[in-house]
């Protein structure tokens, strides 16, 4: 080799391993993919599919920073350091249907002992967090009680006091993006989400087996324009839904619900805000397209803390099992009805003809059965009762790691699933 063909060659290697170097620049390397000691502290670059992540102490996503989980990922909470996930810049967690992102417990620990959680923390996006992507992840058994230890006290997140139940996921941001779709939220001890603004988007969620004392599925406050399309609340222990605009954050909350199934929600908080839908302290909120079966009231709201009186409901369908049922979401002086909603006075009226869902199942019970089928049968009411006449908030999308996340079209159908 001549002088300087040796030299190309020198120049050549530093090319390529400079750009490798900047290229993975961002790329976690802490823990290992069998988890012998474990990963904490701060994380970012790109979890790689199919890797499992175990994680033994709160991780941070630093501010400027973003972690990308591929498909199939499981990451496994350790349930003695209960680890909170603290994301300060960007989080994508990105799985397929067959291979979803998992955030979970050893599998050994899954009991039913375990069933409403309090394994580990929750997702808490710092107020810094721009954008925040779950799709096709499962996120279960955490919702952990914060003490004066933990890193959300020290850092100010969340309520940043000791006792509180963590929710599942928090997002505070009012300039920032989150987009939840074709997600599981499961055994939480409290609240699934908990969010205090941004442009939000929950479509084709389900939220089952949560809250042991209290929790809603979507926990909605001021500073959020949302759209929640296509999820299913199975019975959670308060509201599926609470929305609400307090904390006097702009931008006014308004929320957007449709084309959601509700069903047994409720039935484990019997006090006054127990039930399907909360609305408060001049939420704007609109909601169209709903099945409410056997869910403790309908659409409740605050009589001392009204919500924004453009708010509209419509084409709503309410089905009871038993009369108890059917009495208690009449309208009254606070349940609210709607216009063009299908609401019988009897019990069993108005049944909406699932595929596969025993309509007598015990309503207090928050065990939720895989082979349930929520698709209308020939023959239903809720086919073809829905309206599509609405303006969504995110119709035409937002934008989020240069993907686009469109708000579904509106269903002609009643409910989350259509015809089988």
């Amino acid at each position: 080799m001549t002088f300087n063909k040796y030299i190309c060659f020198l120049v050549l290697a530093v090319i390529i391993a400079t750009g490798c170097k900047k290229a993975n620049i961002d790329v976690d390397t802490t823990g290992t993919e069998t988890g012998t000691d474990g990963i904490k502290g701060d994380v970012y670059g790109i979890w790689a599919k199919g890797s499992v992540k175990r994680v033994v102490g709160d991780i941070t996503v630093p501010e400027g920073k973003s972690l990308t989980i591929e498909e199939g990922v499981t990451v496994i909470m350790d349930t003695l350091a209960k680890p909170e996930f603290i994301v300060k810049g960007n989080l994508y967690a990105v799985g397929t249907p067959e291979f979803p992102v998992k955030i979970t417990i050893e599998e050994g620990y899954r009991t039913a002992a375990k069933r409403f959680g309090k394994q580990w923390g929750g997702i808490l996006a710092a107020p810094t967090c721009q954008e925040l992507l779950l799709d096709n992840a499962i996120i279960e058994y955490g919702g952990s009680t914060t003490t004066e230890a933990s890193a959300s006290v020290k850092e100010g997140l969340y309520k940043a006091v000791a006792g509180e139940n963590l929710p599942a996921l928090w997002f505070i941001n009012s300039k920032g993006k989150l987009v939840v779709t074709n997600c599981i939220f499961r055994n939480f001890q409290e609240d699934c989400t908990y969010i205090e603004g941004g442009s939000i988007l929950f479509s084709n969620n389900k939220f089952y087996t949560t809250g042991l004392t209290g929790g809603e599925g979507i926990n909605i406050k001021s500073g959020c324009i949302a759209d929640v399309a296509f999820n299913l609340f199975y019975s959670t222990n308060t509201n599926a839904l609470k929305l609400s605009n307090s904390g006097d954050r702009t931008p006014q909350a308004h929320v957007v619900a449709y084309n959601n199934t509700f069903m047994t929600t409720g039935w484990r908080r019997p006090t006054i805000k127990g039930g399907s839908v909360w609305l408060e302290a001049s939420v704007y909120a609109e909601i169209y397209n709903n099945i409410f079966a056997n869910t403790r009231f309908g659409i409740k709201h605050d009589t001392k803390k009204l919500e924004d009186a453009r708010s509209a409901i419509s084409n709503n369908l309410y089905y009871g099992y038993d009369q108890t049922t059917v009495n208690q979401f009449q309208p009254g002086a606070d349940i609210i009805g709607g216009k063009n909603e299908i609401r019988g006075t009897k019990a069993g009226e108005n049944d909406p003809k699932f595929v596969n869902y025993p309509l007598s199942t015990d309503m207090s019970s928050p065990d939720f059965d895989q082979s349930w089928d929520f698709r209308l049968q020939a023959g239903s009411p809720a086919i073809g009762a829905g309206i599509n006449t609405f303006t969504r908030n995110w119709a035409g999308g937002i934008v989020i790691n240069g993907t686009v996340y469109n708000s579904p079209a509106p269903s002609a159908n009643i409910g989350a699933f259509g015809v089988k």
